[in-house]
């Protein structure tokens, strides 16, 4: 797999060549323009299931909408317009980017276009939101993190369980930070081993036979739908939802789900930073007639500095969804809404002073915004997300070549024959004009 070639987000809009120079000047609202009680204004991109769920946290904010569907962005406009405010519309989300009265913009895309649509957004001057899982390539992720620093940009990851709360006790809690504070100040001994459990593959072919390609329903933009994507012919199994079980766009539940209990994983181990040293898989199953690309039964084990050891399962019985810490004196699990432990008095016991106290935001949509104006770093900073979308693509690298994958986390390079390295990047399409 080649490496993308890179140009810089002018060089897009004149010539539709494939994304990510970092060479651009920067150009970005300084945080002295920010009053406490200034509003921020959004653009969204991506305005399908997550992105209509993004846009109705962030409707007091939001000015812009683009989608490459006029159904979805219709119906987005009238989601907007029952709070008594107007939108701009745009096919093609370049168009939006250009305006000043936008200071962040809400990526809410399939997976194949994150990472395009971020540096373009940086380089563009507006902070971002872009969903989980990160990128689409280990090597896109970097390419996010140096937009982000050399264009001063906030940029959160929709990592939200990082904010998510739960009732316990009649007292509200983040569960998810609460249970990786507890795991760090030493609570269940030393951590040896961490669960993650993914959900099963939930694409129709996974039960019922492939429909044929067939011609684009004239209320979506194919082409750009597409965008970096390889060129092929349209399929409506392939397209919205269904897109992250298919490799040219997205990487099955592994960086779905994967995406959020591995980032909870990382977070209680104290990896946000780093990475493992290799993954080898264990079990991996695909369609028995390829109906689609992604895994359907998995399980890895990943080896990590300091003998930790985390397994990553999907239909594994003894790996429930959610993350399990299993340290030498106990065990706690957390996952939406649950937090439990063995022995059960582990969550009982508040954080005390000289404990870990982890980085805590109650709403992730709020941390963004609050930190667009305050300029400091969100709780799933894109480095963040990047990590944790990087222990996921190797879990795929592994599983796709069914071989051990040894991996150097500062470096960011997969270790051994120059074939096996090269899965960390892959090319983009050129852009349609726009």
């Amino acid at each position: 797999m080649a490496s993308q070639q890179k140009s810089t987000r002018r060089e897009f809009l004149k010539t539709s060549a494939a994304a990510a120079s970092l060479a651009s000047v920067p150009y970005f609202v300084p945080a002295s323009a920010f009053g406490a009680n200034e509003r921020v204004n959004t653009g969204h991109i991506g305005l399908g299931g997550q992105g209509r769920g993004n846009l109705v946290r962030l409707a007091n904010h939001a000015v812009a909408l683009a989608d490459v569907d006029s159904d979805h962005l219709a119906r987005a406009t009238k989601e907007v317009e029952k709070r008594g405010r107007k939108c701009d519309g745009y096919e093609d989300y370049r168009r939006m980017l250009d305006r000043k009265d936008i200071d962040a913009v809400v990526i809410s895309t399939p997976d194949h276009w994150h990472s395009t649509a971020t540096i373009h957004a940086c380089e563009a001057g507006k902070d971002v939101y872009v969903e989980k899982p990160l990128t689409l390539t280990i090597a896109e992720g970097r390419r996010m993190v140096e937009a982000a620093r050399a264009n001063d940009r906030i940029v959160q990851t929709g990592s939200q369980q990082r904010s998510m709360t739960m009732k316990l006790d009649g007292k509200t809690i983040g569960n998810f930070r609460y249970a990786c504070e507890l795991v760090r100040s030493g609570r269940i001994g030393k951590l040896q081993k961490v669960l993650a459990g993914i959900a099963r593959s939930n694409h129709p072919f996974a039960k019922d036979a492939p429909i044929p390609d067939s011609a684009a329903p004239s209320n979506l933009n194919y082409n750009l739908w597409l965008g970096p994507a390889p060129l092929r012919a349209y399929n409506e199994k392939r397209v919205h939802y269904n897109f992250r079980f298919f490799w040219d766009y997205s990487g099955g539940q592994m960086t779905n789900w994967g995406a959020h209990h591995i980032d909870i994983a990382h977070w209680g181990m104290g990896t946000d930073d780093s990475g493992p040293l290799e993954v080898t898989p264990n079990l991996v199953e695909f369609h028995p007639k390829k109906w689609h690309d992604v895994t359907e039964k998995l399980r890895l084990t990943y080896k990590y500095p300091n003998d930790v050891t985390m397994i990553v399962g999907q239909l594994q019985s003894d790996i429930p969804m959610g993350t399990t810490f299993i340290g030498e004196k106990g065990t706690i699990y957390v996952n939406r809404g649950q937090l439990t432990s063995e022995p059960a008095n582990i969550i009982k016991e508040p954080i005390k002073d000289g404990d870990v106290k982890l980085y805590a935001s109650n709403n992730h949509h709020e941390n963004f915004i609050d930190c667009i104006k305050s300029r400091k770093k969100p709780i799933c900073d894109v480095e963040i997300g990047h990590r944790s979308a990087t222990a996921c693509h190797l879990g795929n690298i592994a599983a796709r070549l069914n071989q051990t994958i040894k991996w150097d986390a500062k470096k960011e390079q997969i270790l051994g024959d120059e074939e096996t390295a090269s899965w960390v990047d892959r090319p983009h399409r050129s852009l349609p004009p726009v």
